[in-house]
């Protein structure tokens, strides 16, 4: 028997009842809801013959979005948009977009992750509501937490694995630290590309659409 019929029953087209108010249903990621700032980013990616470290800024917000229902199974999540520079520059350094989704039924996080160089991933892990650190994974050719990407890097840049780790802070800070594995054809061995940050949070996040007319404010514009 497939796991999520005793999840979710064999009626696949009911949807599932739910809170309109996501903010108070995000379980570990509840504490991520808002808009941050993080000033001492590193990034250690590959160059010709070796490796290269590079400090980064990152400006990161998370805005909780109405429930998603797939039938009976049921999300509520954070859209997200992290941008990236170098200290002193105002080129992007890294954008990208995506969305944080907690799964109540399954203690499920899982994460949507698109940049802008034609690549995409759907990474997962598993976590208590109350969770104060939890970790995501991906891996390549998996039908369903997997990555996909252009032609040109899959023959130069291959990634082929990605974990992110993401823990809450005692300070109200929140930090992460990711390992993207890449095949590159000058190396003999997979090449670990790692990036971590710390962010503060600069303002508090807007309540959901849904949320917001059931406390009697107008619904924000399409």
């Amino acid at each position: 028997m497939n796991d999520w019929i005793g999840i979710y029953g064999t009626d696949i087209y009911s949807e599932a009842e739910a809170d309109p108010d996501t903010l108070a249903n995000l379980g570990p990621l509840t504490p991520l809801a808002g808009e941050w700032e993080g000033i001492k980013g590193v990034d250690d990616h590959p160059v010709a013959g070796g490796t290269e470290v590079d400090a980064f800024i990152e400006r990161y917000e998370l805005q909780p979005i109405d429930r998603q229902t797939n039938g009976p199974q049921l999300f509520y999540g954070l859209r997200y948009h992290t941008h990236i520079v170098k200290p002193g520059e105002f080129e992007t350094f890294h954008d990208q977009v995506g969305y944080w989704l907690w799964e109540p039924a399954t203690r499920t996080v899982t994460l949507t992750l698109a940049i802008p160089r034609a690549q995409v991933l759907l990474a997962a892990g598993q976590a208590e509501p109350t969770a104060r650190e939890f970790e995501v994974t991906a891996s390549v050719g998996s039908e369903t937490y997997g990555i996909v990407s252009n032609p040109f890097l899959v023959r130069t840049f291959r990634t082929i694995s990605f974990c992110m780790t993401v823990t809450v802070n005692d300070d109200g800070t929140w930090s992460y630290e990711e390992d993207t594995v890449l095949e590159l054809p000058d190396r003999a061995k997979p090449y670990h590309h790692r990036d971590r940050n710390t962010l503060r949070r600069v303002a508090t996040p807007t309540p959901n659409p849904m949320a917001l007319v059931g406390a009697g404010e107008p619904a924000p514009p399409a």
